[in-house]
């Protein structure tokens, strides 16, 4: 299950720069001008992640695969893009297929860098972006009210999902974005929204982008975006991609000292790609013998037979069982012979729901 994040936002707040630094490939042209970035640019990228260290020390493995996730460089929005301002049209369907958002904002002064809107100020930046992302999904829920509601008139599960509609469009009018509209499991409007795709109903994540020298100091603008990320209930990631950017050409020692000289311990790719996981609501179980350890991703409160789907769909469709053994016990216990001795080698069937750090064995029977 590879992740996609969006990376979204106005022209020149630094989004192209830190698609760069996050992705360590320079193939994204970052420029001092509007629409630099004409098509998205995507790259896949590993995840961090120590516990694999520790388990490959123990299993001594051919390969080590690591989780990943996929980040998109979008090109910048501007005002009207919902209605094909800049090159708004095509970079709005980019976002609809992205699992999050990353919003970057602009918490720096530059006078060489011009911003679009003639200032810094990060929460109007963000209405914009999110204005026009709710006008562009009001277009989409127009179109499919219109479609369905003659038919709605003989029946009467499509007037229950028309009425559903009815009351997000109100919803979204009022400039509201749809991941804030109430909802139960069994309500027609969740079916619509699974097929819409709609924008202002994916997780974000808000990314201040600061100047580098500010990363030890406070600063106001970073202390607004954090303000509305909590009353809007978002997470918010602080970064300097300047000096993410400086960080993708170095060693892996050269990382760690010059990271432990802005007091940092690690890097902006780790701390987004964490924050991404933290706001999707994903989780990793790994599997660890001589011929590989691995991470895969799965989404929390999934059983194990769906965790296993994962890995392949025989493997969901046949589930007989699971033998689990926590990731601290793995290591207490120098691997899965040790747990074995220990006893603290699981065997769980359908019903159980796999947890983050599971070293996991599957039984199937296809």
């Amino acid at each position: 299950m590879a992740l996609g994040v969006g990376i979204v936002g106005l022209p020149n707040v630094g989004k192209s720069t830190l698609f760069n630094a996050l992705t360590r490939a320079q193939n994204a042209e970052a420029a001092n001008y509007p629409f630099c970035t004409i098509e998205p640019n995507k790259a896949t990228v590993p995840m961090t992640d120590a516990r694999l260290d520790a388990l490959a020390a123990i299993a001594k493995p051919e390969q080590v695969i690591k989780a990943t996730v996929d980040f998109i460089d979008i090109a910048g929005l501007v005002r009207g893009a919902s209605r094909g301002e800049g090159l708004g049209n095509k970079f709005l369907a980019n976002i609809r297929e992205c699992d999050a958002v990353l919003q970057v904002v602009r918490c720096f002064t530059d006078d060489d860098v011009v911003h679009v809107e003639g200032g810094i100020d990060p929460l109007r930046d963000i209405e914009i972006i999110e204005t026009e992302l709710v006008l562009a999904d009001m277009q989409s829920l127009e179109k499919r009210i219109d479609r369905i509601g003659r038919q709605a008139r003989a029946d009467k599960d499509l007037r229950r999902e028309v009425d559903a509609m009815e009351n997000l469009m109100r919803h979204l009018n009022d400039g509201k974005p749809a991941r804030t509209f109430p909802r139960a499991p069994a309500d027609p409007i969740v079916n619509t929204l699974k097929d819409l795709q709609l924008l202002t109903d994916k997780p974000v994540i808000y990314c201040a982008n600061i100047d580098e020298n500010a990363l030890s100091a406070e600063n106001a603008q970073v202390k607004r975006v954090q303000a509305f990320a909590t009353e809007n209930n978002c997470d918010v990631i602080v970064i300097s991609a300047k000096v993410e950017a400086e960080l993708a050409g170095l060693s892996d020692a050269e990382r760690e000292d010059f990271l432990a000289s802005y007091g940092l311990k690690e890097s902006g790719l780790e701390q987004t790609a964490r924050m991404a996981y933290h706001t999707l609501g994903l989780a990793s179980y790994f599997t660890a013998g001589p011929k590989e350890v691995r991470a895969w991703t799965f989404r929390r409160g999934w059983t194990a037979p769906k965790c296993a789907g994962v890995i392949h769909t025989d493997f969901e469709h046949g589930f007989i069982r699971a033998e689990v053994i926590a990731f601290d016990d793995y290591v207490k216990h120098k691997g899965e012979a040790g747990a074995k001795a220990a006893g603290v080698m699981r065997v769980e069937g359908k019903e159980y729901v796999v947890q983050d750090g599971d070293v996991m064995h599957f039984l199937f029977n296809v």
